[in-house]
């Protein structure tokens, strides 16, 4: 059956309609007449791919990627970035306008970056495949629990995509090869650190070839025998520490490679200017930094000047963002404290004190607790940053319609290009 895609959905796939029923097609472009086969059908949708595009749309590429179409990390390479971008826009305000029935005043022009080698962050699983010729290192297949043989990644780093055959061999070596689930990788300013989630403990052997890894191509390993909170540095000891900087605010950010941080180095570093510029701290102003993590924007606004407390849910990243603090020279100037923002109510958000302004920065969940527990004297403004379309459009509901905030501006950051993935920030101030 030919069909016509109308438009794309939050995760890249065209939409269509057959028969009244929506259908979701991976693949397909905006524009485009193409044929596809059902994967999955359901009441009131349907799931399919493209088996031939008969009409294709301008912004149609040829995927850089030899493992397009089975690796499942992207799923939108074969469109040009910059017209990924404008997709990106038309979800937002679709979401904002559909569920939350709000319309920004502005549109802030997208963050965007470079479109490969960008991802600083990322995990590969590992699967001892003998049919296949040995160990699989790499990115799950699409809608599969297989792993992609792969031999490189364009996301990635270029250094650390040139490790993916030399990974697969090591790990063929070592006698633990069926009991080595993942390598995780963190890049850092100064050092590559991969790490060995290792469900055995590893013999003498096993060690002598990880640091004649580690020495031949310049990374460090960490081990993590249990779970995310047991990792080790392993080798070399001596490496430098695994940080990211905000050059702009004079910043240094350590962090243990399993803590969350942005996988997108320089677009975080355009959002976060872009955070500031919209949230405008003053010298002397109380800004409450919820969902802080490490501190990705608490420290920047303390070093506008700002008195800023920092809350987060994972005890071990608020000891992290203090230590960040004291290493930035900022104690005065901002605090951090644990609490589940997921669970929060108004009189527990007013017992964290009065602000004038507050800077939102959620998981996909969203935020909606925070917001309905504001109350009398709430900031008059707000900064929203999102990585689920859909809940900003619904936490903005409660803002606009309930709590008296004007939706000022809002735009899209493309911090993972190639994927469907929607990251967008958003101001809101009282009427």
């Amino acid at each position: 059956m030919s069909v016509y895609i109308e438009s794309l959905d939050h995760e890249g796939r065209g939409v269509t309609h057959v028969e009244g029923k929506v259908v979701f097609i991976e693949g397909a472009l905006p524009g485009e007449w193409v044929e596809y086969r059902t994967l999955r059908r359901k009441p009131t949708y349907e799931l399919g791919e493209v088996t031939r595009v008969e009409k294709p749309s301008c912004m149609r590429v040829v995927p850089r990627c030899p493992h397009f179409g089975i690796c499942g990390g992207c799923l939108l390479q074969h469109m040009e970035a910059s017209a990924q971008v404008a997709a990106k826009q038309r979800v937002l305000e679709e979401n904002l306008a559909r569920i939350g029935k709000v319309e920004a005043e502005e549109i802030l022009p997208a963050v965007h970056g470079p479109a490969w080698g960008y991802r600083h962050r990322a995990r590969l699983s590992v699967r001892l495949v003998p049919r296949k010729g040995g160990v699989l290192v790499g990115f799950h297949e699409r809608r599969s629990s297989f792993i992609a043989d792969m031999h490189r990644c364009e996301i990635l780093p270029p250094r650390i995509s040139a490790l993916i055959d030399p990974l697969r061999e090591l790990i063929g070596a070592l006698s633990i090869r069926d009991r080595l689930p993942q390598v995780e990788v963190a890049v850092g300013e100064a050092v590559v650190v991969l790490v060995l989630r290792i469900l055995e403990p590893l013999t003498a052997d096993d060690e002598i070839r990880l640091r004649d890894f580690a020495d031949r191509y310049g990374i460090q390993w960490w081990l993590q025998p249990k779970g995310p909170d047991s990792v080790y540095p392993f080798y070399p000891l001596a490496a430098p520490p695994l940080a990211y900087t905000l050059p702009e605010f004079g910043l240094t950010l350590p962090f243990s490679p399993t803590e969350f941080t942005q996988v997108n180095f320089a677009i975080n570093r355009v959002l976060v200017r872009r955070a500031l510029r919209l949230m405008d701290p003053q010298p002397g102003e109380k800004i409450a930094d919820l969902f802080c993590g490490l501190g990705n924007f608490s420290l920047p606004m303390a070093r506008r000047g700002a008195q800023v407390l920092g809350v987060e849910g994972n005890p071990a990243l608020v000891v992290r963002a203090g230590a960040n603090a004291r290493a930035n020279g900022l104690e005065g100037s901002v605090h951090f404290v644990a609490a589940d923002l997921f669970a929060v109510t108004e009189a527990a958000l007013k017992e964290l004190g009065g602000f004038d302004k507050m800077l939102i920065d959620p998981p996909r969940d969203g935020a909606i607790e925070v917001v309905k527990a504001l109350g009398p004297g709430a900031p008059w403004r707000i900064v929203y940053v999102s990585c689920s379309p859909a809940t900003l459009a619904r936490d903005a509901a409660v803002l606009c319609h309930e709590k008296g905030y004007r939706l000022k501006a809002a735009g899209v950051v493309n911090m993972f290009p190639h994927t469907g993935h929607v990251e967008s920030i958003a101001l809101f101030e009282r009427a």
